[in-house]
Protein backbone atom coordinates (compact mmCIF):
# COMPACT_ATOMS: atom_id res chain seq x y z
CA UNK A 1 0.00 0.00 0.00
CA UNK A 2 2.32 2.35 0.63
CA UNK A 3 4.46 1.79 -2.58
CA UNK A 4 1.10 2.49 -4.30
CA UNK A 5 0.50 5.74 -2.25
CA UNK A 6 4.19 6.46 -3.45
CA UNK A 7 3.78 5.97 -6.52
CA UNK A 8 0.67 8.16 -6.73
CA UNK A 9 2.03 10.79 -5.34
CA UNK A 10 5.28 10.73 -7.90
CA UNK A 11 3.04 10.84 -11.16
CA UNK A 12 0.91 13.87 -8.96
CA UNK A 13 3.63 15.61 -8.77
CA UNK A 14 5.01 15.21 -12.09
CA UNK A 15 1.56 16.26 -13.89
CA UNK A 16 1.59 19.02 -11.54
CA UNK A 17 4.97 20.19 -12.63
CA UNK A 18 3.57 20.17 -16.06
CA UNK A 19 0.73 22.06 -15.74
CA UNK A 20 2.96 24.72 -13.78
CA UNK A 21 5.23 24.79 -17.01
CA UNK A 22 2.32 25.74 -18.96
CA UNK A 23 0.45 28.01 -16.29
CA UNK A 24 2.91 29.92 -15.09
CA UNK A 25 4.52 31.36 -18.20
CA UNK A 26 4.46 34.43 -20.51
CA UNK A 27 3.78 35.69 -23.70
CA UNK A 28 6.17 37.61 -25.94
CA UNK A 29 4.17 38.39 -28.63
CA UNK A 30 0.67 37.17 -27.61
CA UNK A 31 -1.52 35.80 -30.06
CA UNK A 32 -5.08 36.64 -30.40
CA UNK A 33 -6.46 32.93 -30.04
CA UNK A 34 -4.75 30.68 -27.79
CA UNK A 35 -6.06 27.84 -25.41
CA UNK A 36 -4.53 25.76 -22.78
CA UNK A 37 -6.05 22.79 -21.35
CA UNK A 38 -5.30 19.32 -20.22
CA UNK A 39 -1.29 19.61 -20.64
CA UNK A 40 -1.62 21.23 -24.06
CA UNK A 41 -0.95 24.71 -25.80
CA UNK A 42 -3.00 25.51 -28.90
CA UNK A 43 -2.78 28.84 -31.00
CA UNK A 44 -3.63 30.17 -33.88
CA UNK A 45 -0.47 31.56 -35.15
CA UNK A 46 -0.29 35.19 -35.75
CA UNK A 47 -0.51 36.18 -39.97
CA UNK A 48 2.38 37.86 -41.25
CA UNK A 49 5.19 37.35 -38.02
CA UNK A 50 8.19 35.95 -37.87
CA UNK A 51 11.84 35.53 -35.96
CA UNK A 52 14.84 36.57 -38.38
CA UNK A 53 17.69 39.14 -38.02
CA UNK A 54 19.44 40.88 -41.48
CA UNK A 55 21.46 38.18 -43.10
CA UNK A 56 19.99 36.84 -47.01
CA UNK A 57 16.61 39.05 -46.79
CA UNK A 58 18.16 42.22 -45.37
CA UNK A 59 15.67 42.59 -42.32
CA UNK A 60 14.78 41.91 -39.17
CA UNK A 61 11.36 40.81 -37.49
CA UNK A 62 10.78 39.81 -34.00
CA UNK A 63 6.96 39.72 -33.87
CA UNK A 64 5.63 35.55 -33.80
CA UNK A 65 3.91 34.58 -30.56
CA UNK A 66 6.55 33.14 -28.10
CA UNK A 67 5.14 31.20 -24.89
CA UNK A 68 8.01 31.15 -22.51
CA UNK A 69 9.55 31.08 -18.89
CA UNK A 70 13.42 31.69 -17.87
CA UNK A 71 15.47 29.04 -16.81
CA UNK A 72 19.26 29.67 -15.77
CA UNK A 73 21.82 26.86 -16.15
CA UNK A 74 21.64 23.76 -18.01
CA UNK A 75 18.47 22.01 -18.73
CA UNK A 76 16.63 19.91 -21.21
CA UNK A 77 13.33 20.54 -22.19
CA UNK A 78 11.33 18.81 -24.93
CA UNK A 79 7.91 19.34 -26.87
CA UNK A 80 5.52 16.98 -29.14
CA UNK A 81 4.42 19.90 -31.69
CA UNK A 82 1.52 19.46 -34.97
CA UNK A 83 -0.41 21.80 -36.62
CA UNK A 84 -2.48 22.30 -39.91
CA UNK A 85 0.52 24.23 -41.98
CA UNK A 86 -0.70 25.93 -45.07
CA UNK A 87 1.34 28.84 -46.61
CA UNK A 88 5.52 28.90 -47.39
CA UNK A 89 7.15 29.03 -44.22
CA UNK A 90 4.54 28.30 -41.55
CA UNK A 91 6.48 27.21 -38.83
CA UNK A 92 6.60 25.93 -35.04
CA UNK A 93 8.63 24.23 -32.53
CA UNK A 94 10.91 25.08 -29.73
CA UNK A 95 12.74 28.32 -29.06
CA UNK A 96 15.35 29.32 -26.55
CA UNK A 97 16.43 33.24 -26.39
CA UNK A 98 18.62 35.53 -24.03
CA UNK A 99 17.58 38.15 -26.23
CA UNK A 100 17.08 39.44 -29.69
CA UNK A 101 20.36 39.06 -31.32
CA UNK A 102 20.83 35.50 -29.56
CA UNK A 103 18.05 32.95 -30.30
CA UNK A 104 17.93 29.46 -31.30
CA UNK A 105 14.30 28.09 -33.05
CA UNK A 106 13.67 24.97 -33.87
CA UNK A 107 11.10 22.38 -35.31
CA UNK A 108 9.14 21.92 -37.99
CA UNK A 109 9.53 24.38 -40.95
CA UNK A 110 7.17 24.16 -43.77
CA UNK A 111 8.00 25.11 -47.22
CA UNK A 112 6.49 24.52 -50.99
CA UNK A 113 4.68 21.85 -49.87
CA UNK A 114 7.30 20.29 -47.99
CA UNK A 115 7.81 19.50 -44.06
CA UNK A 116 11.52 20.14 -43.10
CA UNK A 117 13.14 19.73 -40.00
CA UNK A 118 14.66 23.30 -39.52
CA UNK A 119 16.88 25.11 -37.26
CA UNK A 120 17.31 28.67 -37.16
CA UNK A 121 20.39 29.64 -35.17
CA UNK A 122 20.97 33.22 -33.93
CA UNK A 123 23.70 35.75 -33.16
CA UNK A 124 23.63 39.21 -34.55
CA UNK A 125 22.41 37.94 -37.80
CA UNK A 126 20.38 34.54 -38.58
CA UNK A 127 21.59 31.17 -40.02
CA UNK A 128 19.30 28.35 -41.05
CA UNK A 129 19.29 24.82 -41.73
CA UNK A 130 16.96 22.16 -42.53
CA UNK A 131 16.64 18.74 -42.88
CA UNK A 132 13.68 17.76 -45.25
CA UNK A 133 11.32 15.02 -44.75
CA UNK A 134 10.08 12.38 -47.79
CA UNK A 135 6.53 12.99 -46.39
CA UNK A 136 4.09 15.00 -44.34
CA UNK A 137 4.02 13.60 -40.26
CA UNK A 138 1.11 14.38 -38.26
CA UNK A 139 3.73 15.24 -35.05
CA UNK A 140 7.25 14.93 -34.29
CA UNK A 141 9.47 15.82 -30.73
CA UNK A 142 11.65 18.32 -30.47
CA UNK A 143 14.55 18.33 -27.62
CA UNK A 144 16.98 20.88 -26.85
CA UNK A 145 19.61 19.81 -24.50
CA UNK A 146 22.05 22.82 -23.04
CA UNK A 147 25.42 22.21 -21.57
CA UNK A 148 27.93 24.90 -21.03
CA UNK A 149 28.33 26.97 -23.90
CA UNK A 150 26.43 24.65 -26.40
CA UNK A 151 22.88 23.44 -27.49
CA UNK A 152 22.03 20.53 -29.21
CA UNK A 153 18.71 19.87 -31.03
CA UNK A 154 17.17 16.26 -31.57
CA UNK A 155 14.08 15.51 -33.11
CA UNK A 156 11.92 11.90 -32.54
CA UNK A 157 8.99 10.57 -34.05
CA UNK A 158 8.31 8.58 -30.98
CA UNK A 159 9.78 10.18 -28.08
CA UNK A 160 12.27 7.36 -27.79
CA UNK A 161 14.72 7.00 -30.25
CA UNK A 162 15.94 10.95 -30.79
CA UNK A 163 18.26 11.83 -33.97
CA UNK A 164 20.60 15.15 -33.38
CA UNK A 165 19.77 17.68 -35.93
CA UNK A 166 22.32 20.81 -35.08
CA UNK A 167 24.67 21.49 -32.13
CA UNK A 168 24.90 25.19 -32.11
CA UNK A 169 26.92 27.95 -29.65
CA UNK A 170 24.65 29.68 -26.84
CA UNK A 171 26.39 31.57 -24.39
CA UNK A 172 26.68 29.87 -21.17
CA UNK A 173 26.07 31.42 -17.36
CA UNK A 174 23.40 33.72 -18.84
CA UNK A 175 19.47 33.25 -18.00
CA UNK A 176 17.52 31.82 -21.05
CA UNK A 177 13.76 32.22 -22.15
CA UNK A 178 12.74 29.12 -22.96
CA UNK A 179 9.29 28.03 -25.17
CA UNK A 180 6.98 27.64 -27.13
CA UNK A 181 7.53 29.22 -30.85
CA UNK A 182 5.58 29.81 -33.98
CA UNK A 183 5.52 31.50 -37.03
CA UNK A 184 3.81 32.63 -40.21
CA UNK A 185 5.66 34.82 -42.19
CA UNK A 186 3.56 34.64 -45.48
CA UNK A 187 0.53 33.40 -44.64
CA UNK A 188 -3.02 34.10 -42.66
CA UNK A 189 -2.07 32.15 -39.58
CA UNK A 190 -2.67 28.23 -39.19
CA UNK A 191 -3.79 26.27 -35.92
CA UNK A 192 -0.57 25.12 -34.23
CA UNK A 193 -0.71 22.41 -31.21
CA UNK A 194 2.49 21.92 -28.52
CA UNK A 195 1.73 18.73 -26.01
CA UNK A 196 3.67 17.27 -23.05
CA UNK A 197 6.09 20.37 -23.01
CA UNK A 198 8.27 20.30 -20.09
CA UNK A 199 12.11 21.23 -19.00
CA UNK A 200 14.29 19.29 -16.77
CA UNK A 201 17.13 20.92 -14.63
CA UNK A 202 20.50 19.33 -15.25
CA UNK A 203 23.24 19.71 -12.80
CA UNK A 204 25.94 21.84 -13.71
CA UNK A 205 28.76 20.06 -15.41
CA UNK A 206 31.68 22.51 -14.16
CA UNK A 207 30.49 22.12 -10.38
CA UNK A 208 30.42 18.64 -10.56
CA UNK A 209 33.79 18.63 -11.99
CA UNK A 210 34.48 20.79 -9.50
CA UNK A 211 33.24 18.67 -6.69
CA UNK A 212 34.64 15.78 -8.04
CA UNK A 213 38.52 17.28 -7.87
CA UNK A 214 37.39 18.37 -4.46
CA UNK A 215 35.65 15.54 -2.55
CA UNK A 216 36.41 14.75 1.14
Amino acid sequence: MKKLILLMMTVLCQQLTMAQNLTKMQWFNEPAKWEVKDQMLSMFVTPQSDYWRISHYGFTVDDAPFYYGTYGGEFETKVKISADYKARFDQMGLMLRIDKENYIKAGIEFVDGKYNLSTVVTHRTSDWSIISLEKAIPYVWIKAVRRLDAVEIFYSFDDKNYTLMRNAYLQDNTPVMVGLMAACPDGDGFNATFEHFSVKHLADQRRLEWLKNHAN
